[in-house]
């Protein structure tokens, strides 16, 4: 299945064709737009020379964070986001055999699974876990039983409330709108 998260053909062209790609724009997104997070693994791999999680986790550390700062950055933070992506491809590597899609096909999990998997990642809370999950449920094709009950509200359908609702620009309105209204009612609720 073909995404259109980013607005950019070649950075969603890598999303949709490499699993440790969308796992790292994921990773990526937070304190930046959904579409510069999503964007960061083509910044990565024309940067590095590779998106595999094996060539990742082993660049010098300092070499990767200056990737990152590059212009245009690939991360606001990128000391501590660079540090995060190598942290992420050597679990991917390790534990995973440098296949990020065996995360959520290997032995045939169950959505809760996949979700137990997922938030067992450097840097994927249980928010972060649900919507990735969403987005392979929605978008990737998943087939685990129980996926959307697993994805939470992030999972059901017509929802527009994360990155695994956006198809076109009109979605993405949709979803940014829905997290305004969700930020203005979490204000008028503190008082």
């Amino acid at each position: 299945m073909a995404l259109h998260i980013t607005g950019d053909p070649a950075a969603d062209e890598l999303l949709s064709d490499d699993a440790f790609a969308l796992l790292t724009g994921m990773l990526l997104d937070q304190q930046v737009t959904m579409e510069s997070a999503f964007a960061g693994p083509v910044k990565i791999r024309d940067r590095v020379g590779s998106i595999d999680p094996a060539v990742i986790a082993d660049v010098a550390p300092d070499a990767f964070v200056e990737a990152f700062k590059q212009t245009p950055a690939v991360h606001r933070f990128p000391g501590s986001m660079a540090e995060r992506v190598q942290t992420l491809a050597t679990a991917v590597r390790d534990e995973w055999g440098g296949d990020a899609s065996q995360i959520w096909t290997r032995g045939e999990p169950t959505g809760a699974e996949v979700l137990k998997r997922l938030k067992a990642l450097p840097g994927f809370g249980d928010q972060k876990a649900r919507i990735f999950l969403a987005l392979l449920g929605k978008q990737c094709g998943l087939q685990a039983p129980g996926w959307r009950e697993a994805a939470g509200p992030y999972g059901e359908a017509d929802a527009y409330r994360s990155v695994a609702d956006i198809v076109d620009p009109e979605s993405l309105a949709r979803v940014r709108a829905t997290k305004q209204a969700a930020k203005a009612a979490a204000k008028a609720a503190k008082g």
